[in-house]
């Protein structure tokens, strides 16, 4: 491996981290603030933070490249928006434990949340059965492994499943429909445009979040500065930093070990709800994670 593959996998594994440990961070900032009031301002956060990214490279783009159509760009990006919308809501109230024990539901952990929002990596090559794709041998195998360790992980000996667990996995659809859909309208795009095209969806989740935390939530001062650490963490960490990582690290990365590494995000996940928040899994919860990861990453190494 030479230098430039290196520093790019060691990036990746930086950015696997991060994400992993959002979800840490969005348990703990439901204890302060609602769901749809954390994603509001952190996706609002993270669109800022990317702007300095998108201008610099605007700075650098070489002369005479083409540049995307900017109606094309801004529908694109409202469209890929209402798809992250969906799914980071229903990540977040699955997350939300005070306000879900209030009705007596149960909240996923960070660590379950971690692996169930994973399967969008098997869910994807499977949709895209729809667009006439032909998934490989090791879809259908991963697939398969990963329908195991989730009813391992998330599906209890009297055959029920935890409310929070089940939005969880809904929101793993959206997803999947989010790649996709970021698929559709990539091809084409430079680096800058897809920055500023990541910009626009993010806008656009907060806008959306916020309306629905205006209308739904109560939201104050004192609630969003208890949960100000890790709002921060979730849109500038998150977002614009490993964003911006995965970005650099993707140029010089090869495409299995890329795969292989940010499926570590869900590992991080549950690590982090162990080590910060207590979190404990049963055996029968590690033997569906491990098989959980085997097959995102099968999924992947044999698409």
């Amino acid at each position: 491996m030479n230098t430039r593959a290196f520093r790019a996998d060691v990036l990746l594994f930086i950015t696997a981290a991060i994400w992993g440990l959002a979800f840490v961070a969005q348990r703990v900032g439901m204890e302060h603030v609602g769901p749809l009031t954390f994603n509001g301002i952190r996706f609002a956060l993270g669109a800022v933070a990317l702007i300095p990214l998108a201008m610099t490279m605007e700075r650098r783009r070489v002369p005479g490249t083409a540049v995307a159509d900017r109606k094309r760009m801004a529908v694109g990006g409202i469209f890929l928006g209402l798809a992250l919308f969906i799914g980071a809501s229903l990540q977040q109230i699955g997350l939300a434990g005070p306000q879900l024990a209030e009705f007596g539901l149960e909240a996923s952990t960070a660590g379950k949340a971690g692996f169930i929002t994973g399967l969008y990596v098997v869910l994807v090559p499977i949709f895209g059965l729809l667009l006439a794709q032909r998934p490989g041998w090791g879809t259908w195998v991963g697939a398969s492994l990963a329908v195991v360790g989730m009813y391992l992980l998330s599906v209890s000996a009297d055959l029920t499943i935890s409310f929070g667990d089940m939005l969880v996995l809904v929101g793993a659809f959206f997803w999947a429909g989010h790649v996709l859909l970021v698929g559709k309208l990539s091809p084409g795009l430079d680096g800058v445009d897809a920055i500023k095209l990541s910009t626009i969806q993010f806008a656009a989740c907060a806008i959306l979040s916020l309306i629905g935390a205006v209308a739904t939530e109560e939201i104050t001062l004192a609630g969003i500065f208890g949960a100000g650490p890790a709002i921060l963490y979730g849109g500038l960490m998150s977002v614009g930093v490993a964003y911006t990582l995965q970005v650099v690290a993707q140029r010089d990365a090869q495409p299995a070990h890329a795969a292989i590494i940010l499926s570590l995000e869900s590992v991080f996940a549950a690590v982090g709800g162990w080590m910060m928040l207590g979190e404990v899994l049963t055996t029968r919860g590690m033997v569906g994670c491990a098989l959980m990861l085997g097959g995102m990453v099968l999924s992947q190494l044999k698409p």
